[in-house]
């Protein structure tokens, strides 16, 4: 490859890490966050704080979080029994063994870190460029600002 077209896609890759950076982060800690589902009140084990809501419903939802209804909460589902014959005795069925989830969910979270740090030190190495400060730091701005502006719209 030339040396000019290395040059090329250096700077293209610099433009859209800058730009994407902030969102990367955001879903990057909200993937995690669900990962063990600290957003909700079974995985937080009460309420969980705000923040943890909030970023969850925009990874999620791209939406603000939702009300939960207070019937929602009190409702007690009842098993519908429509496809059964009424006649004939229920017969339980042997509960399937499915494997741990940990192991992954551990993995998702230590991916999500990784990409973490790795977005860290690129936008580190992008901003101690003087030559592409300037740039950089309005790609930057831009990749913040676009999506909350966008979120609120």
């Amino acid at each position: 490859m030339k040396a000019t077209t290395q040059r090329t896609l250096r700077r293209y890759h610099h433009y859209i890490g800058l730009f994407l950076a902030p969102a990367i982060l955001l879903f990057s800690v909200s993937g995690a966050v669900q990962t063990f589902r600290l957003n909700e009140e079974k995985g937080w084990g009460g309420t969980p704080p705000d923040w943890m809501v909030w970023i969850a419903a925009f990874h999620k939802d791209q939406a603000p979080p939702r009300e939960k209804p207070a019937l929602a909460k009190a409702a007690v589902a009842k098993p519908v029994a429509e496809d059964h014959d009424h006649d004939a005795p229920l017969v339980a069925k042997a509960p399937v063994k499915r494997p741990s989830p940990v192991p992954l969910k551990i993995f998702v979270v230590l991916m999500a870190l990784g990409l973490i740090a790795s977005t860290l030190l690129g936008l580190t190495i992008a901003l101690n460029n003087r030559a592409t400060r300037r740039s950089s730091i309005i790609l930057l701005a831009t990749g913040t600002v676009l999506p909350l502006v966008l979120f609120w719209l």
